[in-house]
């Protein structure tokens, strides 16, 4: 059996050349990082915080559910914040998501990406 390709119209189309995500021969799923891009529009979506985490997370989710899996089914994500600040209403958001326990292991950390750059918040599950 062959990695299999993932691609779904309910989350942002890759901009370069990656995958949504890929399965793996032996059922593990990996995801391509997401930030809050609006997959009607590919374009980021207003608000702050929590609209942006809510949106990365509506993206993953349709991904992992495009791939036979879910969220309930993740077991390690990575949070990158612009701002540490953030981290209350991302988390309060992010929990949201990850309701039943327990939920999986995440580093969250700022890489310090350009303020230019719009982004609040990215995420990449495992």
């Amino acid at each position: 059996m062959d990695k299999q390709v993932v691609h779904t119209p309910k989350a942002p189309a890759a901009i370069g050349p990656y995958s949504q995500a890929i399965v793996t021969p032996f059922g593990m799923v990996f995801t391509a990082g997401q930030i809050a891009f609006d997959p009607a529009s590919n374009t980021l979506v207003a608000g702050g915080i929590k609209e942006q985490t809510s949106r990365i997370l509506e993206n993953l989710k349709a991904i992992l559910e495009a791939s036979g899996s879910g969220l309930e089914r993740v077991v390690k994500t990575t949070v990158f914040l612009t701002d540490m600040n953030d981290f209350a209403a991302m988390n309060e958001v992010y929990a949201t998501f990850f309701p039943v326990a327990p939920p999986p292991g995440r580093p969250s950390r700022s890489p310090g990406s350009p303020a230019t750059s719009g982004w609040k918040s990215t995420a990449s599950p495992l």
